[in-house]
């Protein structure tokens, strides 16, 4: 079988999961540095989100490193189902939690003028914003690995 970018236990599979961790990590990062981000609960919902993003992330690039370490083979029908499964739902997740958070982001920033008419220091505004890039970044990444894994469940 031909190998595919980002396949479970390949140097490109270990760097898309730590793209995956990073974004997150930068996705909450900046979320929460931004005063009153509790207020609003897309943004609570972002951070639930990244952060079983990361957990995810980081406990399958560990398993890549593992895998590279010693040389394992990774492509078992049953443990590329469970990356499937996991992937799908992450890449649900990250997705719902970017869109409501962009949706919240649009409509007081740019609909109401949230941060202009009352005054308000743009930073937050601007890291609710930095967030949300972060977090459909994320979903790209999650979502080309969750592509990768449906193919080669298919094909084992």
């Amino acid at each position: 079988m031909k190998e595919l970018i980002g396949s479970p236990g390949t140097v490109s599979g270990l760097v898309l999961r730590i793209g995956q961790c990073a974004f997150a990590a930068a996705s909450v990062g900046f979320m929460v540095s931004a005063s009153g981000f509790s207020g609003y609960t897309a943004f609570c919902y972002l951070i639930a989100s990244m952060g079983l993003q990361m957990l995810w992330s980081f406990g399958l690039a560990c398993l890549d490193g593992y895998a590279l370490r010693r040389k394992r083979d990774l492509q078992n029908p049953v443990l590329v189902s469970l990356f499937v499964v996991g992937d799908w739902v992450t890449a649900m997740l990250s997705l719902a939690a970017a869109c409501s958070s962009a949706g919240v982001i649009v409509l007081y920033a740019k609909d109401l003028k949230f941060c202009k008419a009352q005054g308000h220091d743009h930073l937050p505004c601007n890291m609710f914003e930095i967030s949300v890039v972060f977090a459909f970044i994320t979903w790209v990444l999650i979502a080309t690995s969750s592509h990768v894994m449906f193919w080669i469940l298919a094909s084992v």
